[in-house]
Order: structure tokens, then C-alpha cells, then sequence
């Protein structure tokens, strides 16, 4: 696909040809790519590399999708505007500003016209939103997170059963050294595209991660997230317990429960045991900072969990009291007896106990790595849409204008600007690509009415008709992902 044909006006006597798709404004030799690798000088003009991607379904009479499996194109009939969608997939971008946006298709569907502005964004405010399913301590908040050693962003606050990472943003990307640059532009890239990359945190761990691939934390691969905190856990399975043992301690490095404490406990009766934790107690049977943050039981920095017990008070302790220590996740698990002299001793798990240990494992999900590319839609970007760029962003606010990521659903963020974030996982392959300003290029889309179109000051002279893109080697219609609503979604 050539570009303007003002890429190719900035020619070289040895056949080198400018290609001004982004700032770099690289001179590329003859059958050789840009510095980006997605542009190439083919016999004298530019061209994208990567085929341009159109997403088409087929529908059965029952209103299903039936997958389509694409080659390197189809079998030429007339594109369908409610079953194809075009993409930002390999379609080109805006630069320079003064440029419309590389397609601007018009199709109708269900009767009403159409308009699909598509281009890949150079994004130089972007980064990543790292969701790693762990209980297990990664590093503390807001401290460093390196890759290949350059930091490329920060530990940010941990959620239920999972440990947040935020990396990218523009002060790495071009606010440090030329390396902190390109290993953060690099490493963003990596994880948008599915691929592992493995991060290291100050004063913390060691992780792999892979956008939908369970996280590998100091080379031990994790296999579910907790089932809830300490306290949540005794609430959950108190039934299961009661009558089988006197005491369970839940151990747990946010909210360690004890059962004879808790309320869930004292509803069914359970009596009290003698049992003093060590830590903060909060309200009955939950204790906080039992322990330090750390990899061992329950994403504390224990190995022994009597580490976390006082001695028994013998007001209240017997001998021959049994207790079960059990980790948020199931996979730690101990069953002690109280000794004449009050200590408890360690014996084999019993098989009815098993069972409620086995639950617990059941109800963990399993333990993935979430990558959410995260962007703002700037003001090149949106001249490549419409003449007055502030009339998109009040159009996106309106629900009048539908924005999407390589067809994939995106959450706008509320107030200004265009600020959106997206699933990798929801994205066609490959849908990423990089400058080496450095910066990330992304595809979005924006989906409106003809009508609304015009309405904000769009390129109306650049509009052309989905059926004028024929199947070449250079379009490529792939399946949508089964889990993304269609991008015409009924009643747009």
C-alpha cells in the first residue's frame, strides 16, 4: 500500500527514498525496510509491509458467527458492510498532521450509512497495565520495575488475588537515557504482541510474564490465584470445617482468619481455643501483618506457620486439640495436634480434612497474566479524522462515535481527551508495531453514521466505498475473535 505520494517526492541519486510515516523520516534503500520495520522501499515508492487486516464473519440462519478462516485473501465477492469491518491493522498512519486518516470507509449496515476512519496511532503516551494472578509478594509499592536492567516502570497497588504492574508511560519512553528508551519501547511491545518478557522488581522478585499465560515468579510457575483473603476463606468453607476441627488459621499476608474468632465461627458455635496470633488484630478472627510480604505461605515470608502463633492460653487450650493451618490457595496446608504441654504438633492431614483443602484449590481460579495496552488518542491523530479535532472527542464522549482497537472493544477513560485501554488477548496477532522516536504504534478505529460524520467536519472527500477494497496480497480478511462483539453492533 503506498503512502501520500508526498513519501516518495524525497528521492536519492543511489534510489533511497524518504518514507515520512513518522518523524524519523528514514532514507530507505531499495528492497530494504525502515528503521521500524513496517515500511519498505518497493520498486521506488513506500509501502506497508504488513498486510492491511479486514475482519469478516458469516452468518448462519440461525444468527450465529461461523468462523472464517482466512488465507492470504477470499474468494472476490462484494464485501458486505454488516459482515466485514475494516481495521487499523496495517492500513498506515496520519503523519504528518495535515494528513486524512489512510481509509475512511463508508458501508451501510442494517440500512443506515456508515463511516469507519481507520489509522495506526504513533502513541508516545502509552504504556501497559499489568495484572499478574499472584499471591505471592512481587515487590513493594512504587518501587522500580527493570527489564534487561533499564526501568521501565513501577509496582503500583495490589488487588484481590493479584499483583499490579504499571509500565511504559512517556517519561520512560523518552524522559531518560536513549536505552531506557528503546528497552521500554521494546518491552511494551513484546507484551502487547504476546509475547514473554521477564521483569525484575527492586527489592522484590523475578517474574515472566505473557499476556494470557500464568505468570513464572522466581522461576516457579504459578498455577492458581487465592480464593479470597484469610477472612473470606473461613467465611467460605466454616461449614466444612465444623465438627472436623477446633481451630483453622487461614494464613494470609493482607487479612490472616482464624476461625474460632470469626464471626462465621462464632455463628455455628465453635468454641474458643486458646489461640493468640501474632499481629494486628483487626475486628474478631481477622488479623493484619501477621508476617512480611514474601513468597511463602499465603504471599507472606514464612515457611513454618506456627511462626505466626503465640502460645496457647491454657484457659481455653486442652491437649489433644487438633488445628489446620491453610493457605489462601490450598497449596500450603498443615494439621497440628496440641501436645500435654500445649504446643502443637504436626501429624498427617486427615482424608475428611482433605476434602475442604481440595475445595479450596477448586475454587481458585487459575493464575494468569492480564496485559492492558493503555493510550491517548492525540491531536494528529485525531486531524486524521476530522478537520476540528476536539468535535471526535466530544462525538466519543457522546456515544455517537464507537472506538475500537483492531476491532477489539475499548474502555475510554472519562473526562478529556481520548484516553482508552484495551485487552492484547482481544487484538488480532501482531496488531503492534513501534517508531524509534521511540513510541508504540497501535491501531484504532472510529465507527459513526455518515450523517454524524459530516456533522463533525470529517474528510468527507477522502470517504470511499468498502466495496473499492478488493482481495490482494496486501488485504487479508481474518476471523473477528470469538469473544469480541462485532464492531456494528445491533442498533448503532
Amino acid at each position: 500500500m503506498s503512502l501520500d505520494p508526498a513519501a516518495s517526492e524525497a528521492r536519492t541519486s543511489d534510489g533511497k527514498v524518504r518514507c515520512d510515516a513518522c518523524p524519523v523520516m528514514c532514507y530507505v534503500k531499495p528492497g530494504m525496510t525502515g528503521a521500524c520495520d513496517r515500511y519498505a522501499n518497493q520498486d521506488g515508492q513506500i509501502v506497508r509491509v504488513d498486510p492491511h487486516l479486514l475482519l469478516r464473519r458469516t452468518i448462519d440462519q440461525g444468527g450465529g458467527v461461523i468462523p472464517f478462516h482466512g488465507g492470504s485473501g477470499w474468494d472476490g465477492q462484494l464485501l458486505s458492510g454488516t459482515d466485514t469491518f475494516v481495521t487499523a491493522i496495517g492500513a498506515g498512519t496520519t503523519y504528518p498532521d495535515y494528513k486524512p486518516a489512510p481509509f475512511i470507509v463508508s458501508s451501510e449496515v442494517d440500512g443506515v450509512d456508515m463511516v469507519t476512519v481507520v489509522t495506526e496511532g504513533i502513541f508516545s503516551y502509552c504504556g501497559v497495565k499489568l495484572k499478574i494472578d499472584t499471591d505471592r509478594h512481587l515487590g513493594p509499592e512504587q518501587n522500580t520495575v527493570r527489564a534487561q536492567g533499564e526501568p521501565v516502570g513501577h509496582v503500583t497497588t495490589g488487588e484481590y488475588g493479584s499483583q499490579m504492574l504499571s509500565l511504559g508511560g512517556v517519561r520512560h519512553l523518552t524522559g531518560g537515557g536513549k536505552k531506557e528508551g528503546r528497552v521500554t519501547c521494546e518491552t511494551l511491545l513484546d507484551l502487547c504482541n504476546g509475547k514473554p518478557v521477564e521483569l525484575t522488581i527492586d527489592e522484590g522478585a523475578t517474574v515472566l510474564v505473557q499476556a494470557g499465560q500464568p505468570p513464572i515468579v522466581n522461576d516457579v510457575k504459578e498455577e492458581r490465584m487465592r480464593v479470597g483473603c484469610g477472612s473470606a476463606t473461613i467465611g467460605m468453607f466454616a461449614r466444612q470445617w465444623f465438627g472436623k476441627v477446633d481451630e483453622v488459621v487461614v494464613v494470609d499476608d493482607h487479612i490472616t482468619g482464624v476461625l474460632s474468632e470469626h464471626y462465621a465461627g462464632r455463628y455455628l458455635g465453635v468454641r474458643e481455643t486458646g489461640i493468640l496470633m501474632k499481629g494486628r488484630r483487626s475486628t474478631p478472627g481477622r488479623y493484619f501483618q501477621v508476617a512480611e510480604p514474601g513468597t511463602g505461605w499465603g504471599g507472606t515470608d514464612i515457611s513454618d506457620p506456627l511462626a505466626i502463633l503465640e502460645p496457647f492460653n491454657p484457659k481455653h487450650a486442652r491437649p489433644g486439640l487438633t488445628m489446620l493451618m491453610v493457605s489462601t490457595t490450598g497449596e500450603q496446608h498443615a494439621f497440628y495436634r496440641l501436645n500435654e504441654a500445649l504446643q502443637p504438633v504436626q501429624e498427617e492431614l486427615p482424608e475428611e480434612l482433605r476434602v475442604s483443602v481440595e475445595r479450596i484449590k477448586e475454587n481458585c481460579e487459575p493464575a494468569l497474566c492480564t496485559v492492558l495496552f493503555m493510550a491517548g488518542a492525540g491531536g494528529s491523530l485525531r486531524a486524521g479524522v476530522t478537520e476540528n479535532p476536539v468535535r471526535l472527542t466530544l462525538s466519543v464522549k457522546e456515544a455517537l462515535t464507537a472506538v475500537t482497537c483492531g476491532g477489539a472493544p475499548v474502555y475510554i477513560w472519562p473526562g478529556g481527551g481520548i484516553t482508552f485501554m484495551v485487552d492484547v488477548t482481544r487484538v488480532p496477532a501482531n496488531a503492534f508495531g513501534y517508531v524509534p522516536t521511540p513510541a508504540l504504534v497501535a491501531p484504532i478505529e472510529f465507527t459513526m453514521r455518515l450523517a454524524d460524520y459530516a456533522g463533525l467536519g470529517g474528510h468527507l472527500d477522502q470517504v470511499r466505498p468498502l466495496a473499492s477494497l478488493r482481495a490482494d496480497a496486501e488485504r487479508r480478511a481474518v476471523a473477528p475473535h470469538a469473544e469480541n462483539p462485532w464492531p456494528f453492533g445491533s442498533g448503532r
